[in-house]
C-alpha cells in the first residue's frame, strides 16, 4: 500500500528544513506520492513566496512587464538550491518562468508558480518523477474540481513510478488554462492525488503537531485530538479551525482513506487521525472541539403566519440568490427566521439592496439588522447521548456574563452554534473549553 504526503509552506520554507522533509519520505517506503507547497515564511516578518508571486501579478497589471518584481521571487528559490547543495542550475527554469509568466498574464497561473518550482525541485532532490498539477487535475466550466478525469489522469501518469512528486494549489481549466484552487488549496491537491492511487493513508505534514481542540491564541496549550471523524473536522475546518483546508476532505472520504495531520518538525509525534464514520471510535470525551469566527450579520424577520405561507423561506433565499450571498445559518420559529450571514458578502450598498428585496418580496412585519456577530460551534460526536450537554453549555457562556444573540444546532446533534457579540468571542471559547475540557 502506499502513502500520500502533502508538505504545507512551512515545510519548504527553505533548503534546510526540505532536506528534513527528503528523510522523512526516505524513512518510509511507503511515502510513494508527494505533493508540496510554495515556500512560507522562514521567519516572523518574512513574506510567502505566493504573497512575492501576487505582487509580481499586480506589477504585470499597472506596467505590463515584471520588472524587478521577480527578482525576490529568484532569490528565493536560488537560496533553496544552494542550502540543499544540490547539483543543478535553476536558473534557466527561473528564466523560463519568468518569460510565462509574462506570456500568460494570468494572476492563477501567477501564483501557481511557487508551487510548481518548489515541486521541481524536490522532484531533482528524491530522483522522483515530477508531474505537472496542469497536465492531471483538471476543472469543469463551472470551476468545480472534474474528479472522474482527474483521478484516472494521476492513475496513469503514475503508473510504474516509485516516487511522484505534484505541485499543490492548481490545475487546468477547460481551456487547457492554469486555475488554482482557494489558499491552502494544496490540501486538496492532496486529497485528490490519495484518491486517485487509492492511497492507504492521506499524511498532511505541517508545522504543529496535530489538530487542537481549541485555538492556542485564545486557550493556552489546548488538548490535542488524537483521534477525529470527518464530519467533527469538517464542521471545525468551515468554523476556523484552519489546519487542514476544509474542502480536502471530500475526496478522500469517498474513499475511506484516513488522514493523519503530522508535524514537520517533530515527526515523531503521534499526529491527530481523521477516520471515515465506519472506522472512528470516539474517545469518549462528550465534545471534540471548539472553533468560530468573527463578523457575521443577522437579519432577523418576523411576520404573523409566517409559517402558513407557502413558499415564504424560498422568496427570501431568492433575494439573497440574486445578489451571489450564501447564508451560514437559518434559525427560525413559528413567525420569525434569522439570516446568519458573512458580513462580507454584504459590503457597499448589497445589505441595502438585500433589505429592500427581502421587504418587497414577502413584505414582513419587521426587518432588524445585528451586526458585529461572532459565531462558536461546540461539536462532538458524544453531545447526542450526553444527557444536560446543552444546559452545561448554556451555563457556562452565562457564568462569563455573555449574551447569546442565537442559537443554532444541526439535525444530526453533532454541534450546537451560538451568536455572540465579536467582542465576547475569545470569552466564549475560554467558558466553554474550560467547560467540557477543564
Amino acid at each position: 500500500m502506499a502513502k500520500v504526503c502533502k508538505f504545507g509552506g512551512t515545510s519548504m520554507a527553505d533548503g534546510n528544513i526540505i532536506n528534513a522533509v527528503k528523510k522523512i519520505i526516505e524513512s518510509d517506503k511507503e511515502r510513494r506520492f508527494v505533493v508540496v507547497s510554495a515556500p512560507g515564511k522562514r521567519y516572523s516578518g518574512d513574506t510567502k513566496v505566493t504573497d512575492l508571486l501576487y505582487a509580481c501579478y499586480s506589477a504585470i497589471e499597472k506596467t505590463g512587464e515584471l520588472g524587478e518584481t521577480f527578482e525576490p521571487v529568484k532569490a528565493r528559490f536560488r537560496s533553496i538550491v544552494k542550502e540543499l547543495n544540490a547539483n543543478f542550475d535553476i536558473e534557466q527554469t527561473l528564466s523560463e518562468t519568468q518569460k510565462l509568466i509574462e506570456k500568460e498574464r494570468s494572476a492563477d497561473f501567477t501564483a501557481s508558480r511557487g508551487e510548481y518550482l518548489c515541486a521541481v525541485i524536490v522532484a531533482k532532490v528524491l530522483g522522483a518523477k515530477f508531474i505537472d498539477a496542469r497536465d492531471v487535475i483538471f476543472f469543469t466550466e463551472s470551476g468545480a474540481l472534474d474528479g472522474d478525469r482527474s483521478y484516472k489522469a494521476i492513475a496513469e501518469a503514475c503508473r510504474g513510478e516509485k516516487i511522484c512528486v505534484f505541485p499543490g494549489f492548481y490545475g487546468s481549466d477547460t481551456n487547457g488554462r492554469v486555475k488554482t484552487f482557494s489558499r491552502g488549496g494544496s490540501d486538496i491537491t492532496g486529497a485528490v492525488v490519495a484518491r486517485a492511487v487509492n492511497a492507504s493513508l492521506y499524511e498532511n505534514w505541517t508545522d504543529v503537531s496535530g489538530f487542537l481542540a481549541c485555538d492556542p491564541r485564545i486557550v493556552d496549550s489546548p488538548k490535542r485530538i488524537k483521534s477525529i471523524s470527518y464530519k467533527e473536522l469538517r464542521e471545525l475546518s468551515y468554523m476556523g479551525a484552519n489546519v487542514l483546508h476544509s474542502e480536502s476532505i471530500f475526496p478522500v472520504r469517498k474513499a475511506n482513506i484516513p488522514i493523519r495531520i503530522k508535524n514537520t518538525f517533530r515527526p515523531d509525534d503521534e499526529g491527530t487521525e481523521i477516520l471515515p464514520s465506519s472506522r472512528y471510535k470516539p474517545s469518549g470525551d462528550i465534545v471534540t472541539g471548539v472553533a468560530g469566527k468573527k463578523n457575521f450579520t443577522v437579519i432577523y424577520i418576523e411576520k404573523s403566519l409566517m409559517n402558513s405561507e407557502v413558499g415564504f423561506i424560498a422568496k427570501v433565499l431568492a433575494v439573497l440568490a440574486e445578489e451571489n450571498i450564501p447564508v451560514e445559518h437559518i434559525p427560525s420559529g413559528i413567525d420569525t427566521m434569522s439570516l446568519v450571514i458573512e458580513s462580507g458578502y454584504l459590503g457597499g450598498s448589497k445589505l441595502g439592496r438585500v433589505i429592500d428585496g427581502i421587504q418587497n418580496a414577502v413584505d414582513p412585519d419587521v426587518i432588524r439588522v445585528i451586526e458585529n456577530i461572532a459565531l462558536v460551534a461546540t461539536v462532538g460526536h458524544g453531545m447526542s447521548s450526553s444527557v444536560g450537554t446543552s444546559a452545561r453549555l448554556f451555563n457556562a457562556i452565562a457564568a462569563a456574563d455573555i449574551n447569546i444573540a442565537m442559537i443554532d444546532q444541526g439535525s444530526s446533534e453533532l454541534n450546537i452554534v451560538v451568536g455572540v457579540r465579536n467582542e465576547d468571542y475569545e470569552r466564549c471559547i475560554k467558558a466553554i473549553y474550560a467547560e467540557f475540557f477543564s
